[in-house]
């Protein structure tokens, strides 16, 4: 409490009266539905997403100037009237934290404890940070804005339960709700999207709930979840089982990105990740179910074939379309909250079928929208065309895909195994060690020896102190339909795609387990007459890339199947940047009566795509010509 106190002088009373309240608070159990996963106490990671993580560490997370950041939030610099600059702070902190979660880089520590300094030396003393002007708060991005802050500075407390951050969390949440008071009105009706932007405030709102006990942020979380059924408000609850697309009437282009577009994808799906927080906090089964029915209408009716998706940042109903051209395609700040809403509900259910969608969109969409180096991201990455950096904006040295992207990089690590009551859970594959806590408290070490996804081999091994009987579950992704599983070399039966095979046994040091997925090629097709087809092997979607073939990407090209129905695909050692590379036959189109023999067609991993040192286009989908025989 001393302590406390003596970092800052600005700490109001409710500030004091809330800090002594806290520690007696800490001991009330307010989480009424706790995860059935949780994450490992370590992990280390080796090749290709250990190289992917540090290049962003180093090129993007550190070598970003946090004064910068910082500079909005000072008192003379509040002026603004409609524009987001109070996000990117908050975006890049918690991005930071989850980095410094999986490798703690005492480099990093130091950025993160300054970060934390310089933005609560901008709190004025009614609780306020941001940069809107007096008689424009609460429009546009501001209470969006003090969302990323209030993130940021509850990531910290987690991190290091600093009391400082918690108390600068607290009074930045006293004085949104103190402000809305004033103001009169709904929170649904302030800024944009049918007050979505705004309303998602809810997910800081439930965790500082979580952290104080203070019962007036569950009243407030409690009051926006009531708001949204309003017909003013965007009926998140009420709507969860219609169509995210149609849920509203589409806007007019001078309204697309204000307050009539009630579809936009980022900010509906930020909400209901508020939703789950409340979820957790209440145990109201209404707002799990308005969220998994959401999660499945997105994955049915928007999400394509490298797991991302909208147009224009809104949800139109894509993933019919996904083959032809679309106008500003899967911005990144979509995939990465489509990843974390996935994720969560992981955590929360331990179902794999959010495994299997959070692999997809990890390894291609996320993937494919880092540069070669980590430094910069795309905003917007087509399935058929080129990779180009976002523009920056607000004036802030970079854009809000380069501030989310890495939260999205950084979200696997700790979930790639993860611990449960009744043992352990392997969601994802890669070359490491996973520390976890078993049913008895035991520290196990699980050490995955693999180089997927370049290829569906993976053995892991046991290291604990004394043998513990309990249950290891591997995933089986949906894709892999011919799958292969011992246990110290004995055959485990009846695997179940899209499932987890979990293996109850008396596991000691030494204990081995292999499993080998289906990597064949897969063709995948879409869209009628014509159709188009797509490669994927394993979780990877594979595509044409200019720098291999040339202008020839424009041909017509029908792959060659085996009688099983997949493409054979042969292994090229990488060039011109790619991870993967690949020869595979295609018949090309032919006008002559007998047409001509197969060709030999290169084939890339998706994130490498056009992603090379040099400027190159790329083809997911590969249009089919038009037969009226077929």
């Amino acid at each position: 409490m001393k302590k406390i106190l003596k970092i800052s002088t600005r700490i109001t009373l409710f500030a004091v009266i809330f800090v002594q309240g806290f520690s007696s608070a800490q001991t009330t159990n307010r989480f009424v539905v706790k995860d059935v996963l949780q994450p490992s106490t370590e992990v280390k990671l080796n090749g290709y997403l250990a190289e992917k993580l540090n290049e962003s560490l180093n090129n993007r997370i550190l070598a970003q100037d946090v004064d910068r950041l910082i500079e909005p939030f000072k008192p003379e610099n509040r002026t603004e009237t409609h524009f987001w600059q109070s996000e990117f702070w908050g975006k890049w902190f918690t991005s930071a934290v989850l980095a410094y979660k999986y490798d703690p880089d005492p480099r990093l520590k130091k950025v993160l404890d300054r970060a934390v300094t310089g933005l609560l030396a901008t709190q004025t003393p009614d609780g306020y940070i941001g940069n809107y002007a007096k008689d424009h708060r609460l429009e546009q991005w501001d209470i969006w804005g003090r969302k990323y802050c209030m993130l940021g500075l509850l990531a910290y407390y987690d991190l290091t339960k600093d009391g400082k951050a918690l108390t600068g969390a607290a009074r930045i949440a006293d004085n949104l709700i103190d402000d809305i008071s004033k103001k009169g009105g709904l929170i649904v009706n302030k800024g944009n999207h049918h007050g979505m932007a705004a309303s998602s405030v809810l997910e800081p709102i439930c965790l500082l709930y979580g952290c104080t006990g203070n019962k007036k942020y569950l009243d407030f979380a409690q009051e926006i979840v009531r708001e949204w059924e309003t017909p003013q408000g965007p009926q998140l609850i009420s709507k969860s089982t219609v169509n995210v697309g149609e849920r509203f009437p589409k806007p007019n282009a001078n309204d697309w990105y204000g307050y009539g577009q009630g579809q936009k994808a980022y900010e509906m799906m930020s909400c209901y990740e508020g939703l789950l927080e409340f979820y957790r906090l209440t145990g109201n089964e209404t707002y799990k179910r308005a969220v998994e029915n959401t999660w499945q209408n997105i994955l049915e009716t928007e999400i394509n074939i490298v797991g991302s998706g909208a147009s224009t940042e809104t949800w139109f109903g894509g993933k019919a379309v996904q083959h032809t051209p679309i106008n500003h395609y899967q911005e990144t700040c979509v995939t990465v909250t489509w990843l974390k809403l996935s994720e969560q509900l992981l955590r929360l259910t331990g179902e794999a079928k959010y495994a299997d969608e959070v692999e997809k969109t990890y390894y291609n969409a996320l993937l494919g929208s880092m540069s070669a180096h980590g430094a910069v991201w795309a905003k917007y990455t087509p399935l058929n065309g080129q990779r180009l950096p976002g523009s920056e904006q607000c004036g802030m040295g970079l854009n809000c895909c380069e501030a989310s992207g890495p939260r999205g990089l950084f979200n696997i690590p700790l979930y790639m195994a993860m611990s449960r009551k009744e043992g352990l859970q392997v969601n994802y594959y890669a070359d490491g060690a996973y520390t976890l806590k078993t049913p008895q408290g035991q520290k196990v070490i699980l050490n995955q020896h693999t180089d997927y996804p370049q290829s569906g081999s993976i053995n892991l091994d046991i290291n604990l102190a004394k043998p513990e009987e309990m249950e290891i579950g591997l995933r089986i992704p949906n894709w892999s339909k011919v799958n292969k599983l011992t246990v110290n070399g004995e055959a485990i039966n009846d695997l179940q795609p899209g499932q987890y095979a979990k293996i109850k046994h008396v596991w000691k040091t030494g204990d081995k387990i292999s499993l080998e997925l289906d990597f064949r090629g897969r063709v995948e097709e879409t869209g009628t007459n014509p159709h188009s087809v797509a490669i994927i092997r394993g979780p990877i979607v594979l595509a044409r890339d200019s720098r291999f073939e040339g202008a020839s990407i424009e041909s017509v090209l029908k792959p060659v199947v085996n009688k099983q129905g997949y493409i054979d695909l042969n292994v090229t050692t990488p060039d011109g940047g790619a991870n993967m590379v690949f020869k595979a036959s295609f018949m090309p189109e032919s006008y002559t009566e007998n047409g001509s023999g197969p060709v030999t067609i290169t084939l890339c991993d998706y994130a490498s795509a056009g992603n090379g040192t040099e400027h190159s286009f790329y083809k997911v989908w590969l249009q089919q010509l038009v037969d009226p025989r077929e």
